[in-house]
């Protein structure tokens, strides 16, 4: 579970990164065709960076640290479930070898 916490983590900076770097890569066009002052191009790109810093800020807001007891807890639901789930499997395979024989 932590796992996939990190892997939806570092996806989103890695979103974030690359929508930054590709904004960036096409401010920088847009300033050599000419369609855009160095300044505006500079003042664009700063916004850029501004927006991405604000949202993945947010985003850490949002994400609370999971506690030991959090984990403990999921873990023994999932335990009562798959218990469940085994015990109905075993008793489902005496009463087929009950036909059998």
């Amino acid at each position: 579970m932590i796992d996939e916490l990190k892997k939806v983590l570092l996806a989103g900076l890695g979103s974030a990164a690359y929508t930054y770097e590709k904004g960036s890569k096409l401010i920088d066009e847009m300033v050599k065709k000419g369609k855009l002052t160095l300044e505006e191009g500079k003042e664009l790109s700063q916004e850029l960076k501004k927006s991405i810093k604000e949202k993945s800020e947010l985003v850490g807001e949002k994400v609370k640290p999971v506690s030991k007891q959090d984990i403990s807890d999921v873990l023994d639901k999932y335990t009562a479930v798959l218990n469940a789930e085994i015990t109905e499997l075993k008793e489902r395979v005496s009463k087929l070898e009950d036909k059998i024989q």
